[in-house]
């Protein structure tokens, strides 16, 4: 049975431009990354890169919906993970947070990484960009996994926004 270990976590008491997980121990098979948050400004995405590379290797497909609207869209050679998530925002319902996850599998493997992610809006309005989303990604480069940094499309990420990094493993 698969077991889940906190690896680190990040409860922020201030706004903060990104959150960066970093020194990722080789010790697990996959990771998991969740988080509630929301953006100072009026974003709706999560940029997410790996190792700090902000070369063109990431690509991801993306589909989302709010209560009227259905979207899909897909990216290649882009310089992060885009479209991972719908995130609260400045014209969202005030004190409320998305919540998200990300999983990395095979993380350490020496081949190209996929990884997926969803999340969810808690809004009570109908018409502020998508309430659920899903992506399917790919990071095209073979080493290991050792940081993670989280970056709002744009502002900051509020304080009270929180972020858990687990590591999963097969025993």
């Amino acid at each position: 049975m698969a077991t889940y270990t906190l690896i680190s976590s990040n409860v922020l008491s201030s706004s903060a431009a990104s959150v960066t997980f970093s020194a990722i121990p080789a010790t697990y098979t996959d990771l998991v990354l969740r988080y509630a948050a929301r953006s100072t400004l009026n974003s709706t995405d999560t940029y997410v890169t790996f190792n700090g590379s902000s070369a063109t290797n990431y690509s991801a497909t993306f589909v989302g919906a709010n209560t009227t609207t259905a979207a899909s869209s897909r990216e290649t050679s882009a310089t992060y993970a885009n479209n991972i998530w719908t995130m609260n925002r400045s014209t969202t319902t005030a004190s409320t947070f998305s919540s998200a996850e990300l999983y990395i599998p095979s993380y350490t493997v020496s081949q190209n990484k996929p990884f997926s992610g969803t999340g969810v809006i808690e809004n009570n309005s109908a018409t502020t960009g998508f309430n659920l989303a899903a992506t399917a990604m790919l990071w095209r480069v073979t080493s290991a996994i050792t940081s993670i940094t989280i970056t709002p499309e744009t502002g900051s990420f509020v304080a009270d926004s929180s972020f858990y990094l687990y590591g999963i493993s097969n025993a």
